[in-house]
């Protein structure tokens, strides 16, 4: 086979790192996102297990990201009152995290370390403002190229493969698979919402503080280097109670000005800081919010087109997002473009068989935490608290979060293979 030639859809996490990779296999890579500029906001999101591993094989890549780490010190579980209850810091070994991560990061700051690190090869190219209108595949002949057709200007092109990597939503997906949109997405009945305020809640404090309420709300504070508040709201319902989620859904149809009306109304009476908080995320210009799902389709890839990250394999809130998606595009690049180089059809065997085991044990979400999490009544988060309290005093909880979760595993628990790259 010829230079391979690649087509990558997502310019967040998963796509500039299957593109970095990728280039290293000697591929010739596009990457398309229908974003006009590369999105630079975003909640803090962590790197851990397997996703250490590939940043470690990433030349300059951990320099980078400890130079942007989110100042955070630990997290603060608060009463009603403001008063603490529990407080968790980093256990300062990155083979072995916490809750706290030693490596929290702003989604957009990763995302522009990532394509820092790719853009600049000669055989990798960004095109913004664009996204994907067709994908034609021979179907009597999976093995031969994809055409593509585009939506926005870009020439229709045939590539050797279409690697999706465009979130649980994926538009790509539901084209390359021939599905709904909502096709293979497994909801939590949880959502979540993201943005800064400009009041300094936190008075400097590099300590980020969370509360619960009554009805699975929480709602925390984080601090940022720029002198504003961070702000993430969860709601967490009963994965019984299946129509929970209706309202929010209703309000993402209709925009952020509805989202934001209808977490102002969700949040009423909840204590502690919700009213500041809520005041703040009506000037907001960062608002992000979105339903918490899983994606679980029952194959990764079709003939030439291929699923990577949350577009694949989103693991909901078990903390895995971004593991997978970095271990993902390692993964695909390596079978495709050096172990099984010039047999696609083996390389994505090879990367179906890597992955589904990771896939597997990272999506599964630990007994009780959405509970734990946010419980629905007020005796319930009395009892949560004097637990929660009691454990993160005496220092159990160090010992025993490896074993609650795969993303508090050790680093070593998910070895990855080592491929030789071209480049």
């Amino acid at each position: 086979m010829s230079q391979l030639n690649v087509l990558v859809v997502g310019a967040s996490i998963a796509g500039p790192t299957a593109a970095y990779w990728f280039a290293k296999a000697g591929a010739k890579v596009t990457v398309i996102e229908r974003f006009a500029k590369l999105r630079t906001s975003g909640q803090n999101i962590d790197i851990r297990t397997a996703g250490v591993s590939v940043m470690r094989k990433m030349p300059g890549m951990e320099a980078a990201v400890r130079a942007k780490k989110v100042p955070m010190e630990g997290i603060s579980f608060v009463r009603d009152n403001g008063r603490p209850y529990g407080t968790i810091r980093a256990t300062g070994n990155p083979d072995q995290q916490s809750l706290i991560s030693e490596y929290e990061i702003f989604r957009g700051d990763l995302a522009q370390i990532l394509v820092d690190l790719s853009k600049d090869n000669e055989n990798v190219k960004y095109c913004f403002g664009e996204q994907v209108a067709s994908i034609q595949q021979n179907e009597k002949d999976e093995d031969g190229p994809v055409t593509v057709k585009f939506a926005n200007g870009l020439a229709t092109s045939k590539y050797d493969l279409v690697v999706a990597c465009d979130g649980a939503t994926s538009r790509t997906r539901a084209i390359g698979l021939r599905c709904g949109v909502r096709d293979h997405i497994h909801p939590t009945n949880c959502w979540a919402a993201y943005f800064s305020i400009k009041q300094d809640l936190l008075k400097g404090s590099k300590i980020e503080q969370g509360c619960s309420a009554p009805g699975g709300r929480f709602f925390s504070l984080g601090h940022d280097p720029s002198g504003v508040n961070r702000v993430a709201l969860m709601g967490i319902q009963p994965r019984s109670n299946h129509d929970a989620i209706l309202p929010f859904r209703e309000a993402m149809k209709q925009g952020d000005d509805a989202l934001k009306n209808f977490l102002t109304q969700h949040y009423q009476g909840a204590g502690w800081k919700a009213g500041e908080i809520m005041k703040g995320m009506a000037e907001s210009q960062d608002f992000y919010a979105s339903e918490v799902v899983q994606v679980k389709t029952p194959d990764l890839y079709k003939g030439r087109f291929v699923l990577v990250g949350d577009a694949g394999y989103a693991p909901g809130f078990t903390g895995a997002g971004t593991t997978l998606a970095l271990a993902g595009a390692y993964i695909l690049a390596g079978e495709v473009g050096c172990k099984h180089a010039g047999n696609l059809s083996e390389g994505l065997q090879g990367y179906e068989q890597r992955m589904r085991p990771l896939i597997n044990d990272m999506q599964k979400v630990p007994p009780l935490v959405p509970t734990v999490m946010a419980p629905q009544t007020v005796w319930g988060i009395w009892l949560r608290n004097v637990i929660f309290g009691f454990i993160a005093s005496t220092g159990i909880l160090e010992f025993v979060q490896k074993y609650l979760a795969s993303a508090f595993a050790g680093t070593e628990k998910y070895p990855l293979p080592d491929y030789e790259w071209a480049a």
